[in-house]
């Protein structure tokens, strides 16, 4: 994957940051507790984020070690919060999983084949790359429920806002980040607008990561009813949002605001198209 002038990402890398995401995220849900809030996800605690996140492990993992060549179905995610282990295995559990997807990664053929659901060079290398940013994003939500950032809202009952967070751990390499956006623009946006599937605001929403000698990028999304277009390049936008690709990362997953970064033109059109960013994995 290349993504601007941050360079290209391969199989390797993705794997390398998986690796450390897991264990930066084992680390924090240990240091958090079963118990704690997890503020970006409404109503979960760390056991369901752990539960979560073991149960997606063994599912990739599954389509690379069986090389499945279509979609195989998952239990629900009420079914996957309702069962796992108990609290004292919990952690012990996830790191299991993380080390079985890592073990498939690392024995499979560059040439190996399976389903997917989102345009790649190799499954292997979307398998190895839609991992690394799902256990990045919830590394985030352990650091941030250790860091007790969802106490208050849990505490009045109300969703998180998106603007807490100054106490967690969430630092990526600038290339890891832009990656990640465009992985959610070029990928998750992209499939949308090939589907035809877009419900949300119209607008020109413009995105420029910008890091210094580290790299820069720009996506561009355009929507009208019933259509959405997006590319990597700059234009003419209703709003402009700039500023380091890690700050528009943890923007676009909804896991930390806007107050780091540069916003220009109509706010509005930022928020709406936040709200409307769904990942779905079919």
């Amino acid at each position: 994957m290349d993504t601007g002038r941050y360079g290209p990402c391969g199989t390797d890398y993705y794997i390398a940051r998986l690796r450390e995401e897991g264990e930066l995220l084992a680390a924090a849900a240990q240091r958090a507790g079963p118990g704690a809030p997890v503020p970006a996800c409404p109503g979960w605690r760390v056991r369901d984020l752990l539960k979560h996140i073991g149960y997606v492990h063994r599912w990739a993992a599954g389509y690379v070690r069986e090389q499945h060549p279509r979609w195989v179905d998952r239990a629900s995610e009420e079914e996957i919060i309702g069962g796992g282990p108990g609290d004292d295995a919990l952690v012990g559990w996830f790191r299991d999983g993380h080390a079985a997807l890592l073990k498939a990664l690392e024995a499979a053929e560059e040439d190996m084949t399976c389903w997917t659901f989102l345009a790649a060079p190799s499954p292997l290398m979307f398998w190895a790359r839609r991992q690394a940013h799902e256990t990045a994003i919830h590394r985030v939500d352990a650091e941030q429920a250790a860091a007790g950032d969802g106490e208050a809202a849990a505490g009045a009952g109300e969703a998180w806002n998106g603007e807490a967070g100054a106490g967690d751990g969430a630092v990526f390499a600038p290339r890891f980040a832009a990656d990640g956006v465009d992985e959610l623009i070029m990928g998750f946006l992209g499939r949308d607008a090939k589907r035809g599937t877009w419900d949300g605001p119209a607008g020109v929403l413009g995105l420029h990561a910008d890091d210094g000698a580290a790299g820069t990028a720009h996506w561009r999304v355009e929507a009208r009813p019933g259509h959405l277009t997006v590319a990597r390049e700059a234009g003419p936008a209703d709003c402009d949002v700039t500023g380091p690709a890690a700050g528009l990362y943890l923007l676009l997953w909804n896991r930390r605001g806007a107050g780091s970064l540069q916003v220009r033109g109509d706010p509005a059109k930022l928020a709406g198209f936040r709200e409307h960013f769904h990942v779905i994995w079919r």
